[in-house]
């Protein structure tokens, strides 16, 4: 069985290689050079999307900020598409599902690249696909979960970059853990509160997208959210690559004001971002908030 997947980054190139190792015959398209990878014989590489022919699925995994510009740009074959991605469009303010404007299935969760690579044991949730795509996209060390719930699985995915970036700022400007376990518990209700608003299921997010990629990304210095905190809590600027968070957070801030959802720690991280205010000034703003039930 053959697949295509758009993009040949961290995580593209990872899944190319999970993929390959599984017996797939899998066409990896990138504009440029691909990521460095021990790709399996059965991984081609193309920058020709007419190559992605007769696939059985089409997984982009380009980064959020670029998918508009991208299916606007170019015709895909006809094939099931599967969305990668972790963000809200910084310009409208939709999320990746309806930039797409197609049926479409989505891929997230909590996995990290080079341990998808390598090889190790990872679950990650399906959203919107069927049982025949769950197991085309499952692998013997890659388990994956469905649900019907597209949206929640997307904002749990975009939005716990957020969070992240608190989490990385509270440990980088020498808040402590307690500090951290405050804003991932805290941020975790946000979220649901924010996703449920979207038009997502509570539940949704205490699953691998919501809670399970929440807990990863919040404690690790491989994810790059975490580790863009880390650097603005030091007094650093931006890290570089790929951070999603930082247009998510700022996209996410605007539509918590029109959607009327309390989000604290997202307009916290959003003025940092932009700017507007400095860790310190953040925290402190978070913390002289009223009292209150949890």
């Amino acid at each position: 069985m053959k697949i295509g997947i758009i993009g040949a980054g961290a995580f593209g190139s990872a899944l190319a290689v999970a993929y390959g190792q599984k017996g797939l015959e899998v066409v990896l398209w990138a504009r440029g050079k691909a990521c460095a990878r021990d790709y399996p014989t059965s991984v081609s590489h193309t920058s020709d999307l007419a190559a992605l022919e007769n696939t059985e699925a089409i997984l982009l995994v380009l980064p959020a900020q670029k998918t508009s510009v991208f299916l606007a740009k170019n015709a895909l074959p006809d094939a099931p598409l599967v969305l990668c991605a972790k963000g809200i469009d910084a310009a409208t303010g939709r999320l990746q599902s309806e930039i797409a404007a197609r049926p479409v299935s989505i891929l997230t969760g909590p996995g990290f690249a080079d341990e998808i690579a390598a090889g190790l044991p990872t679950a990650l949730t399906l959203a919107g696909g069927n049982a025949a795509q769950q197991a085309l996209l499952s692998t013997p060390k890659l388990r994956l979960y469905r649900t019907d719930d597209v949206i929640g699985a997307q904002a749990g995915g975009a939005l716990k970059n957020v969070i992240a970036l608190a989490c990385g700022m509270a440990i980088g400007a020498g808040l402590g853990e307690s500090a951290r376990a405050a804003l991932l518990t805290r941020g975790f209700a946000e979220m649901q509160r924010f996703g449920v608003a979207l038009g997502g299921k509570a539940e949704t997010f205490q699953g691998l997208s919501g809670l399970g990629d929440l807990a990863l990304t919040c404690a690790s210095v491989q994810s790059r959210n975490f580790a863009q905190g880390l650097a603005f809590g030091q007094g650093s600027g931006q890290t570089g690559g790929t951070v999603e968070g930082l247009a998510t957070a700022q996209a996410a801030a605007e539509l918590a004001k029109n959607l009327g959802v309390d989000a604290p720690i997202t307009f916290a991280v959003a003025r940092v971002v932009s700017g507007a205010s400095t860790v310190e000034a953040a925290m402190q703003t978070l913390l002289a908030r009223p009292l209150k039930e949890e």
